[in-house]
This record gives structure tokens, sequence and C-alpha cells, in this order.
């Protein structure tokens, strides 16, 4: 089975699905790439919008792989991961073309972040999501964080991140994390969600996404998520990181 799957939907809808449901639709490296390849494929001049979701009605994404990424001991090692990752979530942010996140199922830690870095996220009604990283004594490290203190109020993104509790949808819409609920497929919720939206020229569209990758440079959060990315590995090599993800390991 593929590990991911990119469809295009009328009209010029761009959809990319992780597809690796039987790993609660986590992130390994062949994600990565097909997220890259997802980034690439957006950005050319028939695409209007770029939605990524999950397959499956479980989870959206429940973030990196632990399975795939657990032999990564050292700072340095996990910086390349994490900076990799980062790379891919700045890539989103800055897309010239609208963006949304498909909440088909649960989102934790990097699911939170892969979210985060797109324009919009929709949940499915019943779906629960949670920056939880700090249970696994790290801190977001793809650049999510970074973004979230960017996107939400300053109190209730601290909240969320240092709670590393799991939300319910209406809790995380009233946060402001949701900006919507949807039912059906995450291909029907995505275009109904964007509606009026990809009636629009693509010129235009990307004229005033511009406007808003505009506001992110002057915010210099290219920079402020490297040093997210830096902070994490740091926090990944420690003992105590290694310890927890025994733990993980040992109560499955």
């Amino acid at each position: 089975m593929e590990p991911y799957i990119i469809s295009e939907e009328k009209p010029g809808l761009l959809l990319f699905t992780i597809n690796r449901p039987e790993k609660r639709n986590a992130v390994n490296y062949e994600v990565m790439d097909g997220l890259e390849k997802a980034i690439d494929r957006a950005a050319q001049a028939d695409i209007k919008a770029l939605g990524i979701t999950g397959a499956g009605s479980r989870a959206f994404c429940s973030g990196g792989d632990l399975s795939a990424f657990h032999q990564l001991m050292t700072e340095e090692q996990a910086y390349e991961m994490l900076s990799r990752m980062s790379g891919i979530l700045y890539n989103i942010l800055v897309l010239p073309k609208p963006t949304v996140a498909v909440l088909n199922g649960t989102a934790v830690g990097g699911g939170c972040e892969l979210a985060m870095a797109c324009d919009y996220r929709i949940g499915r009604s019943g779906i629960k999501a949670g920056f939880v990283q700090g249970n696994l004594a790290i801190t977001t490290g793809w650049g999510g964080g970074t973004i979230l203190f960017e996107k939400l109020p300053p109190s209730k993104a601290l909240k969320m991140v240092t709670d590393a509790a799991l939300h319910t949808a209406d809790d995380l819409r009233d946060l402001g994390y949701l900006d919507g609920i949807y039912e059906g497929t995450p291909a029907d919720g995505c275009l109904s969600f964007l509606g009026q939206t990809l009636d629009k020229e693509v010129a235009v569209l990307q004229s005033f996404k511009r406007m808003l990758i505009k506001k992110w440079s002057a915010a210099k959060i290219r920079e402020r998520i490297e040093e997210e990315a830096r902070s994490c590995a740091v926090l990944w090599a420690s003992e105590a990181h290694h310890l927890k993800v025994k733990q993980f390991f040992d109560n499955k």
C-alpha cells in the first residue's frame, strides 16, 4: 500500500492523503517525500488550493512515526529529521495558494503541527486533537509551536502546548484552532469549506496569499522555526525523552 495519495479534485483542489491508517497516519520519510511532491504540484498554475488529510476515520496524523525515528538518539540525528520536516511545514505555510487541513480523525503531536501550517483547519465531528509533545519530554519541533503562537492568542496557545492534552472538536473551535466542522468525506468537506474561493482566478488567490506571506516574513518566522527545531533536537537527545519513548513502546 502506498504511504500517501495525491489526487486532483475539481475544480482545482489538490488533495494529499497520508495513507498509513494502520500506523494512525504517522509521518515517516516516505510521507515526507510525498508532502514535498504535493507542495511542488500545488505551486503549479492549474492548482488553486491544497488540502491535507488522512486515510480512514481514526486518525488525521499521529505525528512522527516513533518506530521509524526511535533510532535517532543524538541531537545531530534528531535535528536532521526535525529540520527537514520543519522545512516542509514552512513551505506549506508560505505556499502561494490557500491550504486546508481536513482532520478526518484524531491529530496528536506533530499531526497538530502539520495542520497548524495550513491556512485553515476543519475537523470531522467527534475528532480530538492536542499538542502532546510535552508528555514525551520534548517540545514541538517541526515549527508548529512557532506557527501556533502566530495564529492563536498567546495565552490559548501556551495553554495548549503546556497542558499537552487532547481537546474535543468543539473546544478546538472555541480555541480558534479549528475553523469549522464538516460532515461527509474529507474531499467533500474541503470543497464545501473552500466554497467560492475555488471560483476565483489563481492570480487573485496568489496575490491575497502573498499579503499573508509578507506578514510571516516580517515576523521572521523562518528563523524562529529553525530555532524551534534546534531546541527540540536538544531535548530529543535527553535521557528524559529516551525514557518516555521506552515507556511508550513498553506500554504498546
